[in-house]
């Protein structure tokens, strides 16, 4: 049984993501080692290091882990992957759909991008060529611009199917039942609430369903997305984009630990 699957047997969601964390942070540390070791030899190509590529897909293989340990949990709470009682405020507030917006993703390459590009602009002496993300060629521009526009569309048919599910909550089943009970409740109606909770149950469980297939479309996005944009970059410059990754996803947890303990 993988931790994933052990999630939902054996332990509470909030306790797998505590691990995940810091599963995450040592694969951080292992990321930042492999690119120091290139920016210190100039002679070191990543390309030819089988090691880089390993540690590439075992980052990778560290969130497919958190989605997996996610869809086991949603079985059996969706409702809690929704509320993310384990996450702090300041990252609640940044949620879509129980979990980060995909095009993040690309905002993020982005953001890193420009950043490593005035870095070296900055340079008395600036290297014509870091292999880093400054150095994204313009077939790679052409790909992350497709790959950006592609899942905007997604996202929007996602979103628009959310929408529909959260208006559920006022459909003609769901008006009848909350009329049904309320009118039993004023009239002091006891026998025939057994069967109204049956039928509110019921009604619920078709909305709990629905729930959990939008998080499994949201999340499997994610992953898309994420696996998409390692693909069309170089090892070095996927490197770098996962260790930005990592660092936004561990910064932004401490710093919203901060701000709920104040």
């Amino acid at each position: 049984m993988t931790t994933s699957e052990e999630t939902t047997h054996r332990q509470p969601f909030h306790k797998f993501f505590d691990c995940w964390l810091r599963e995450l942070n040592t694969n951080l540390e292992q990321l930042v080692s492999a690119a120091n070791l290139h920016h210190d030899d100039n002679h070191h190509h990543i390309e030819d290091d089988s090691g880089s590529f390993s540690l590439i897909d075992k980052t990778i293989g560290h969130y497919v882990e958190y989605y997996k340990a996610k869809s086991n949990g949603a079985k059996e709470d969706v409702l809690s992957m929704f509320m993310a009682p384990w996450l702090t405020t300041l990252e609640d507030s940044f949620l879509w759909i129980g979990g980060w917006r995909p095009t993040t993703a690309v905002h993020l390459l982005y953001s890193k991008s420009g950043i490593q590009l005035e870095a070296r602009l900055a340079e008395l002496v600036p290297e014509l060529n870091c292999m880093d993300l400054g150095d994204l060629n313009s077939n790679q521009m052409k790909g992350i611009d497709e790959l950006q526009k592609k899942i905007i569309r997604e996202e929007r048919v996602i979103s628009e199917k959310m929408a529909s599910v959260q208006e559920s909550a006022a459909d003609t089943p769901m008006v009848d039942l909350s009329n049904m009970e309320s009118e039993m409740i004023r009239n002091n109606e006891d026998d025939g609430r057994k069967d109204s909770d049956e039928k509110v149950e019921s009604e619920l469980e078709r909305k709990n369903d629905k729930l959990v297939e939008m998080l499994r479309m949201a999340d499997g996005l994610r992953m898309e997305t994420l696996k998409s944009v390692v693909e069309i970059l170089t090892p070095l410059q996927a490197v770098y984009f996962l260790i930005a990754a990592a660092e936004l996803h561990l910064r932004l947890h401490e710093w919203g630990q901060k701000k709920d303990a104040t």
